[in-house]
């Protein structure tokens, strides 16, 4: 067999944030090749929303799909995957099996509803949802497994969300050295409702390369901002309401067992009335209350006093309201969801905050309210609207990992041989890269894109290359 083999090739499919996606082609003779996808998800911004509708590599050559989480931009082209031609396996853990389902036939009536709108066809059909769920395949963590003869697999615990992983992945041939990969996918080392395991010690002696998120990588953890709690309570003790835009898995859960603390420390009043609205959100929340996900037991009673759920048959009465009160609604960034319907209402309430707890992209509602002084008219949907209410953010719900944390998460392994960087804004990505460097001991920081592919061997970086798909 000639040296130049095994080898293995890492491209991103994605430039910044949303549409997580990693093709690996793993070459292992002439005869040997294996095909896999980690994440396969939905591109959210502007820029890159046209990528959505077209894959860059054949879907039916593509042997197996591992995914880390259940967050629509790691999952949410799985069934236009489908719809292309795949039909192999898809390994995720046990919890994100039980959570993709809400979320891709929640996805597949936001894109439907969307294309309807915009009068083109939908991305992919209800059909193509339920084929993807028939190939979902619960995984373990800590639980090697091989798939086919040549690739071994094992999950191991990252507190981003319930069920997140990070992936381990070792390419293996007759008398060749292994190759290594973890994928870290959205990395945490701490969740408040399930206890992060340690990486094991074996995984951590190992040569291997790490393929990590970058989303905060120029903000430490004391640069965060926790200012919610005294911004809620200032709002609530003027008599005013408080708009709360959350992500439906993971966000809208903190903040309500947040506000359950407060009342339960005597901070909140426990007769201000707390809505929640999010059909989403409402329904990962039952997930958690029935027991149903893998959490502490501790941590099921999270609920606060005196909440409601709303729906249709409510919601007008929550909008109409002028009383004090706080509302959670989906979506986090403000540009979908129930918040489409809160926002514009209250935005223009002097008596009112809009509190949002995590990203905002520059071209969301989030993003636009941040940058429209109060007194100024911010345009949401097709209304004009006079900004006159308090509109507040905090990064101290993030449920990424900052850069101290992730480097700290790096200086574990004791052979790592090289690092890429995904899943961030591409200057963030070149100061995390600088950091690294003078801070990490490794040969090489690679920043994954759709402009070129690295190619790695057993001992780590063999060369670059520039795609043709950018």
């Amino acid at each position: 067999m000639s040296n130049k083999w095994p080898y293995i090739d890492i491209m991103a499919l994605h430039n910044a944030v949303t549409g997580s996606c990693h093709l690996v082609c793993a070459r292992l003779s002439e005869q040997v090749s294996i095909h896999f996808l980690v994440d396969i998800g939905l591109f959210q911004e502007d820029l890159y929303r046209e990528y959505n509708y077209s894959l860059p590599f054949d879907a039916e050559k593509i042997d197996f799909c591992l995914i880390t989480h259940n967050h629509v931009d790691h999952t949410g082209r799985l069934p236009f995957l489908v719809k292309n031609g795949f039909c192999n396996k898809v390994y995720a853990t046990e919890d994100t099996c039980t959570l993709l389902p809400l979320a891709l036939y929640d996805s597949y009536k936001v894109l439907k509803n969307t294309s309807k709108r915009r009068n083109v066809p939908c991305l992919y059909s209800e059909d193509d949802v339920e084929k993807s769920l028939e190939l979902l395949t619960p995984c373990k963590y800590f639980e090697s497994f091989y798939i086919g003869n040549y690739v071994k697999v094992t999950f191991l615990s990252n507190g981003h969300l319930v069920g997140a992983a990070s992936i381990l992945v070792q390419i293996s041939y007759p008398d060749c050295d292994d190759i290594n990969l973890l994928f870290t996918g959205d990395y945490n080392n701490q969740n408040i409702f399930f206890d992060v395991e340690p990486i094991p010690d074996w995984v951590l002696n190992l040569p291997i390369t790490v393929i990590q998120e970058s989303t905060y990588g120029n903000m430490l953890s004391s640069d965060m901002n926790d200012c919610f709690e005294d911004n809620l309570l200032s709002s609530i003790g003027k008599g005013d309401s408080v708009i709360v835009p959350v992500f439906s898995l993971g966000r809208s859960q903190e903040i309500l067992y947040v506000l359950k603390c407060m009342q339960d420390n005597g901070v909140l009043d426990v007769n201000v009335p707390i809505y929640f609205d999010g059909n989403l959100g409402i329904r990962y929340t039952r997930l958690y209350v029935k027991k149903l996900l893998n959490i502490k037991s501790e941590m099921v009673d999270f609920l606060p006093q005196n909440l409601t759920f709303v729906d249709k048959s409510n919601r007008c009465e929550v909008l109409a309201d002028t009383g004090t009160k706080i509302v959670l609604t989906t979506s986090g960034m403000g540009s979908y969801g129930p918040a489409q319907l809160y926002i514009p209402e209250y935005v223009s309430r002097e008596n009112s905050l809009i509190h949002f707890t995590g990203f905002t992209s520059e071209n969301s509602l989030g993003g636009r309210l941040k940058n429209t002084p109060i007194g100024e008219s911010v345009q949401v949907g097709g209304l004009m609207v006079k900004k006159l209410s308090k509109v507040c953010y905090t990064t101290q719900f993030s449920a990424h990992a900052k850069a101290d944390v992730m480097i700290e998460f790096l200086k574990q392994f004791k052979n790592l041989r090289m690092v890429l960087l995904n899943h961030g804004e591409p200057d963030v990505q070149n100061v995390f890269a600088n950091l690294i460097l003078e801070e990490v001991n490794t040969r090489n920081v690679g920043l994954l894109s759709r402009s070129y592919f690295f190619r790695v061997g057993p001992y780590g970086l063999v060369k670059t290359f520039s795609t043709k798909f950018q």
